[in-house]
């Protein structure tokens, strides 16, 4: 189906639309607690919200919440307090107070990997996913290629996961209360390793880069390290895919067989041979954990060639149970929805 002048692929059954358009650097979602979609963009240093107010499947405006920040990405609501992670630290907008409130401050800066997500899990902690400073690299700071975990105040901090070198997506499965985390996986060793994954994260495990690959791989600049103890990756594929937004689906306006799964938006390549990513996927779960991948929205890198248009980063389940989809390129947000057609 033809959207915004180009030509995007779904299931049948689905159709894409445009929801908003003009975003410069549009990437992570939040939705607020009155329905309405939050959406950061880093490049501009602000936060926006999309209403869609006479409920006809496109914003009717495009409202700034906040601006003058450092990079803004993962958003995240706790009540009615809107929680953003900057490149430097964490802050919080509270309603009826002009300026943020410091929440972490001091996170280490610079480098390769500048976005910093938040999310809330269920034991109502505040977790903090912060990238590497480097393809490969011995980091001085222990923050770094880790998941962090604070109490709601930005308190107690300390590593959650280690040896995740760019885990940008992260998701709380609804029913086992598990997170999970897209990673971003090293680079120049060739088109096809080492291979992208979703790691379902456990307290105090380490994860593996810079030294290991996978279970008893290594890295060739680590010959002597033992693999032996890191955590497997609940499921790898692509190699450069760059997953980054993550969104268990549990809503009833698609078909059932999508309730409980899970959906991956693949930023794609930039130093593959051969262009890969570019889509969004849709990650079937079975008994708490992913099983199969499969193709949902693709186009956005033309199957017959042509440039890429689009590059999707933020997914978001609405309350009418379709899905937006960002993408930073073409500063625009897509909505999904099954119409049966």
């Amino acid at each position: 189906m033809r959207v915004a002048g180009h030509v995007l692929q779904v299931p049948q059954g689905f159709t894409v639309e445009l929801y908003a358009e003009g975003l410069d650097n549009a990437r992570f979602f939040a939705l607020g607690p009155d329905g309405v979609p939050y959406l950061s963009q880093p490049r501009v240093g602000r936060v926006v919200k999309l209403p869609d107010a006479n409920r006809d499947g496109r914003a009717d405006s495009v409202v700034v919440v906040a601006q003058g920040l450092n990079r803004p990405h993962g958003l995240a609501f706790r009540g009615d307090t809107l929680y953003v992670g900057e490149t430097h630290r964490v802050v919080r907008f509270v309603p009826g107070s002009a300026a943020p409130q410091v929440v972490v401050d001091g996170l280490p800066v610079g480098g390769n990997h500048w976005t910093r997500t938040v999310v809330f899990g269920p034991d109502g902690k505040l977790y903090v996913a912060i990238g590497s400073s480097c393809n490969l690299c011995d980091e001085s700071d222990p923050r770094r290629a880790a998941v962090m975990r604070y109490d709601v105040d930005g308190s107690n901090g300390a590593v959650f996961a280690r040896g995740l070198r760019n885990s940008v997506g992260l998701a709380f499965h609804p029913a086992t209360g598990a997170l999970w985390a897209t990673n971003n996986d090293r680079d120049w060793l060739g088109d096809d390793q080492p291979p992208e994954r979703i790691n379902i994260l456990r307290g105090g495990r380490d994860y593996g880069w810079p030294r290991c690959n996978l279970p008893n791989v290594r890295n060739p600049e680590y010959p002597g390290a033992d693999c032996s103890q890191v955590e497997p990756p609940a499921i790898t594929f692509q190699a450069h895919s760059a997953p980054l937004g993550m969104s268990f689906y549990e809503g009833a306006q698609f078909p059932a067989e999508y309730r409980g799964d899970a959906f991956v938006a693949y930023h794609g390549s930039w130093n593959r041979s051969v262009p890969t990513g570019y889509k969004v996927v849709h990650v079937n779960v079975v008994n708490g954990r992913p099983e199969s991948i499969r193709d949902f929205i693709t186009g956005f890198l033309p199957a017959g060639g042509g440039p890429v248009w689009g590059r999707p980063v933020g997914l978001l389940v609405l309350p009418d149970d379709s899905l937006l989809v960002s993408d930073d390129y073409g500063g625009r947000v897509f909505r999904v929805r099954y119409t049966g057609r």
